[in-house]
Order: structure tokens, then C-alpha cells, then sequence
């Protein structure tokens, strides 16, 4: 049984297999499923890492981390248990974390998959300044207003509000004297390291 754990291949096709006939397996801990397959306790035992990475890096990205570097950070603490997390495992414990009310969602921004770990509600503006900020890691004001054919007050709103709600950092450094909206949880890995230390 210990390879169910070990195989993330079979557990999506167990849950598409459950999903068919109508069966949650993880409805209970004490469920048939879940106590054969040991597959609650995986999913509460990922549960926990995913809530304890999101707020180690909370101060660094405001709640918002891609999912990828989730499963990296993921990966690198379960070394020990030599149990690989695929992206669904990652989906569904999270899904199983909306109960805590406490905002934990995936959201889907351009084509990249972010973790949100705060009850901040994104709207359609916050969602396309993300966007766009994935090409560079930042976006300034004028950048939003020629490529999102926006207002500049409502560029300035939309990222004073990420900025507000600890999704944003200023850098105001640049010789030519735009600010710039930093967004940890969008700038690749390479940028975000070597934009934010």
C-alpha cells in the first residue's frame, strides 16, 4: 500500500475513478478509501506543509506564490519521505484547505496557477496587472495605462491596492524616476531572486 503514497500518477487516477461513481474518499478520514489507501492522512499531512510554506514566505510574496515554486519548495522538505507531489495532489489538499475560511485558493493568472493564502479578493484589474507583470517580474503606472489602455488613476488604484494588500514592493531606484511595482509571486524564480535577494 505504501506505493499509493509514493505514486501521484495513481492517485489522480484513483480520484477520477472516485469522481465517476460518485465517491469522495476524503470526505472522511475515517473513510473505507482514505484508511486502505492512506491517502487522508497524505492529503492532511500535505495540508499542513503547503499552510507552513505559504506563511514562511508570506512577508516575501503577500500570499500569492506560483505553484510551481510551491511543489519546489514542497519537494526539497519531503525529501526525507521520497514522496513526489504532483500539481493535482497540490490542488486538492488546497481545496480541502477552503474549509479553514482563511482565503486558500488556486488562481489561475495568464497561464501560471498561483496559491493564494490570504482572504484578499483579486479582481479583474489586479488580475491583468499580474499578468503583465509576468514578463519582467514588475509594471509601472505608464506601462498599465499603454498596454491595458487604462486610465492612469486607475492604474495607479489597482496597484496601490496590490501594494496595499502586501502583493507589491516599490522600487523607486530607477534613473529614470518611474516607480516599480515588484511582484514576487509572478517574476520568475531568476528574477525574483535577483530582484529581491
Amino acid at each position: 500500500m505504501n506505493d499509493i503514497r509514493k505514486n501521484p500518477t495513481f492517485r489522480t487516477q484513483f480520484h477520477e475513478m472516485c469522481a465517476k461513481v460518485g465517491v469522495d474518499p476524503l470526505a472522511s478520514n475515517k473513510g473505507f478509501w482514505a484508511e486502505l489507501l492512506g491517502i487522508g492522512d497524505f492529503y492532511y499531512e500535505l495540508g499542513v506543509q503547503i499552510v507552513d510554506i505559504c506563511l514562511a514566505t508570506r512577508s516575501h510574496n503577500g500570499g500569492l506564490i506560483d505553484l510551481q515554486e510551491l511543489r519546489t519548495l514542497l519537494s526539497q522538505r519531503r525529501k526525507a519521505a521520497r514522496e513526489s507531489v504532483s500539481e493535482d495532489d497540490c490542488i486538492r489538499a488546497i481545496s480541502k484547505l477552503k474549509v479553514l475560511g482563511s482565503g486558500f485558493e488556486v488562481i489561475s493568472v495568464g497561464k501560471k496557477k498561483l496559491v493564494r493564502s490570504v482572504p484578499t479578493e483579486l479582481n479583474k484589474d489586479h488580475n491583468e496587472i499580474l499578468e503583465l507583470a509576468q514578463a519582467q517580474g514588475y509594471v509601472t503606472v505608464e506601462e498599465a495605462q499603454r498596454r491595458l489602455s487604462w486610465s492612469s488613476g486607475r492604474a495607479t488604484d489597482a496597484l496601490e491596492t496590490l501594494l496595499k494588500e502586501g502583493l507589491a514592493m516599490i522600487d523607486d531606484g530607477h534613473r529614470d524616476g518611474k516607480r516599480r511595482y515588484w511582484f514576487p509571486c509572478v517574476a520568475s524564480m531568476s528574477v525574483a531572486t535577483g530582484a529581491g535577494g
